[in-house]
């Protein structure tokens, strides 16, 4: 009996040793320096003192979590400045639930230990809670869980009232799910993230990369993400279905991926495509455990794996021809078509103050994107841009010009986009005007 009580001993310190290292997987000391920086930069209008603030009290005191995310998502000492000068009702309402993150450490366990039954392969990762700059929710690379906690923790009573008009509109919708109740579930799709290999290289590969944290976390946890690309992905199925074949081997996902703040109805549908795409392969495949580590083990820029997992999901039953679908992709992209004045003469003269530039498509007038011809020879014409056509179809440029010299720039894909989100063709403008 002894021996039994001693044995049974020794195992009850073993698990609890166990569960203190799990415990400390979970790293919460950036929230504390965070607000320590913050009241500190409170006191002050000064903003070189409020830039040393937040440096010395919460940058240089990082964990490399936190320094891991800063640099992933170029968060900077003067950006963490401008949005605490700028948005203080937003910081004092969510501060308090930011503090609650460090009553969860206990709650990540069960979801790792269920995570690691279902694919024995595992490797360690930590999970660092930090502040971020208001642009993620999370992230991960080999070895960490990175999480924005100003993000994750919001609920519908947070204060975006200061924010912009797309910023706010999102975050009331992303708020109103009260995605602190589900943060153990976006702490699992990261989880995900340590144990893959590589992100993706175009839409298709992306979105499967997305998806398949979510599935994952589906089989870990039994629970959906519980966010709006969900139930609109499943009431809209059928036609996101066709819409995600025409653009899935493109290399733009602008409006498929990390389109919250572009004013998208609902962001993220790349994820719940990858989403489906993992479920349907994982029940095509008889021995489960090895789907598992198929999905996690994909080579997401490998070609040849990601189109042949595919296929063997059977989520497109009547097969793809991807010559053909790129054929269509490249028909759906807006090219440059005419450079002229606006008196439609394609001869520009010195004398001329505006050019007319048409496209083959509707273009969506929310940005633009100019930048300097690689041919330093070349002179830069631009003024000012004037703006979109009502109809799209043109955009006016102001210029100065000069006689007998000769132009040029690049109109890039950076923000052109067409009214329905495909990226404009790079396209150089080059011009020289005649000597007077």
């Amino acid at each position: 009996m002894k021996q039994l009580a001693l044995l049974s001993t020794i195992v009850f310190l073993l698990s609890a040793s166990v569960s203190a290292q799990e415990a400390k997987t979970v790293i919460t000391t950036d929230i504390d320096h965070f607000w320590e920086a913050y009241d500190s930069i409170r006191t002050t209008q000064d903003s070189l003192q409020q830039l040393q603030y937040i440096q010395e009290l919460y940058i240089d005191k990082g964990t490399p979590g936190l320094h891991a995310f800063m640099k992933l998502k170029d968060y900077t000492a003067a950006g963490y400045v401008s949005l605490i000068r700028r948005y203080p009702a937003y910081w004092n309402s969510i501060r308090s639930n930011t503090m609650k993150v460090k009553e969860l450490a206990g709650e990540f366990e069960p979801g790792i230990r269920e995570f690691r039954k279902i694919y024995p392969e595992l490797k360690p990762a930590a999970i660092y809670f930090t502040i971020g700059g208001m642009r993620s929710g999370g992230t991960a690379q080999p070895g960490m869980v990175l999480i924005g906690a100003e993000m994750v923790t919001g609920n519908p009573q947070t204060d975006v009232s200061e924010l912009p008009a797309n910023t706010r509109k999102w975050l009331q919708g992303y708020y109103g799910s009260d995605p602190f109740k589900n943060v153990v579930l976006l702490n699992i799709h990261e989880y995900v993230h340590t144990q893959q290999p590589n992100y993706g290289y175009n839409l298709l590969s992306q979105s499967l990369c997305e998806g398949a944290c979510d599935f994952i976390t589906e089989l870990v946890t039994g629970k959906q993400i519980p966010l709006p690309y969900m139930d609109y992905g499943r009431k809209e199925e059928t036609a996101l279905k066709q819409k995600f074949k025409t653009d899935m081997f493109g290399d733009s996902w602008d409006t498929w991926l990390y389109n919250n703040g572009q004013g998208a109805a609902v962001a993220d549908l790349g994820y719940f495509m990858g989403y489906r795409i993992c479920k349907s392969y994982y029940h095509k495949t008889k021995n489960k455990t090895q789907a598992v580590k198929d999905i996690i083990g994909l080579n997401f820029q490998d070609s040849v794996m990601i189109e042949n997992f595919l296929r063997k999901s059977a989520y497109f039953p009547e097969g793809f021809n991807k010559a053909t679908l790129l054929t269509t992709l490249e028909r759906q992209t807006p090219v440059v078509t005419k450079v002229g004045t606006v008196t439609g003469n394609s001869l520009i003269q010195a004398t001329d103050t505006l050019l007319k530039i048409d496209f083959s498509r509707p273009m969506s007038s929310n940005g633009y994107s100019i930048s300097l011809s690689a041919d330093t020879t070349l002179q830069y014409p631009i003024k000012a841009v004037k703006g979109f056509s009502p109809d799209g179809q043109s955009i006016l440029i102001r210029v100065n010009l000069q006689p007998g010299v000769r132009y040029g720039f690049i109109m890039t894909d950076r923000s052109f986009r067409s009214a329905d989100g495909y990226r404009l063709k790079p396209h150089e403008v080059r011009f020289e005007t005649g000597v007077q």
